[in-house]
């Protein structure tokens, strides 16, 4: 059976016992970790681990002794409970043997788990689960968590009252985060708004969200798109101190400018485009007063400048790198509105 989207994440949330296998398959390892965590929990409890009613088969051992997978479900624990027989980094080549462990399997045996990497549609271990009558097949893609799994990790991180605008700006930091880094995100902001009964405001997600990149690059950007060429030239300076490379400087000034410049041409407004942007918090607060200072030409303008110094830099050119970038950026602040 294939389960997808939120039906595949209600079911990771609280696995069927009854049914006899499940395989989790995906192109990140963080997310099938993840997940895969999530269902063993669900099945055998806090202390299943403890009570060793989880058996971890590696694809490696198991290919050298087919019978570890069968011997472990029927296995018979020193505890009572559910169990759950965990084959890691499978291969199409052990499908034969997983296979066979499911036919064999019995109510009161072991769940077969099974996690692998990505598997191509015509995969004979994804056929064996998304054919058998009882057994499940989820796979995890690159798309970002929708707005119910955002809810669930929230709730597991113990946070029950969140703004509007907060879980707006948390659904466009799942987007810019990979997995693990987003479940730590919100395991830190459940840590500091634990016993605090007021609701996660936006400048809280702000506060407590990862940098995406050096404050002192984040300054000068928005030193550029406000104009205030006096302090260029100070922060470039300290920036080129730290080891930051011009071409890097440009790219991330065309990176500030064309979010920019999605903004002020998105249908749905200003916020709309930089919220598609991924830009959020008090950051996006500023941007949107910048977008409004430069208007479409302008910004078109700047982009275009950015775009004639990139290439400039990566020419044969032997003027100094650091300099020409100072340049452009006092030149694109000094631009009459």
């Amino acid at each position: 059976m294939l389960m997808r989207g939120a039906e595949a994440a209600r079911y990771l949330a609280r696995p069927d016992p009854a049914r006899p296998g499940l395989l989790i398959f995906g192109t990140d390892p963080m997310r099938v970790a993840m997940r895969r965590q999530e269902a063993v929990a669900a099945l055998i409890g806090p202390s299943g681990e403890e009570e060793m009613r989880l058996s971890r088969i590696p694809a490696a051992e198991l290919r050298k002794q087919p019978s570890l997978l069968s011997d472990a479900v029927r296995e018979i624990g020193f505890f009572p409970g559910q169990r759950v027989a965990f084959l890691e980094d499978a291969t199409d080549g052990l499908t034969e043997t997983v296979a066979a462990a499911l036919k064999e399997w019995r109510a009161g045996d072991a769940v077969i788990l099974v996690t692998a990497g990505a598997l191509q549609g015509k995969s004979a271990l994804k056929t064996l689960f998304e054919k058998h009558p009882a057994a499940v097949s989820v796979g995890l893609y690159d798309d970002p968590p929708t707005r119910e799994e955002i809810e669930a990790e929230l709730r597991r991180a113990g946070l029950e009252r969140i703004a509007p605008e907060a879980m707006a700006d948390l659904t466009v930091l799942s987007k810019a985060l990979d997995p693990g880094d987003f479940r730590q995100t919100l395991e830190r902001i459940g840590l500091y708004k634990w016993g605090d009964s007021t609701p996660l405001s936006p400048a809280e997600v702000a506060a407590l969200a990862p940098a995406t990149i050096e404050a002192e690059l984040d300054d000068l950007l928005h030193a550029v798109a406000e104009r205030d060429s006096r302090r260029i030239g100070p922060l470039v300076r300290r920036l080129d101190g730290q080891g930051v490379l011009p071409v890097t400087l440009c790219i991330q000034a065309l990176r500030h400018f064309r979010a920019l410049q999605v903004a002020a041409s998105d249908p749905g407004g200003v916020q709309a485009g930089l919220m598609k942007a991924r830009v959020f918090g008090p950051r996006r607060d500023r941007m949107q007063r910048q977008v409004q200072g430069w208007g479409m030409r302008g910004l078109e303008g700047a982009v275009a400048q950015l775009v004639e110094t990139d290439l400039g830099l990566r020419s044969s050119t032997k003027a100094p790198g650091m300099a020409v970038m100072e340049r452009a950026l006092i030149r694109i602040a000094m631009t009459r509105r």
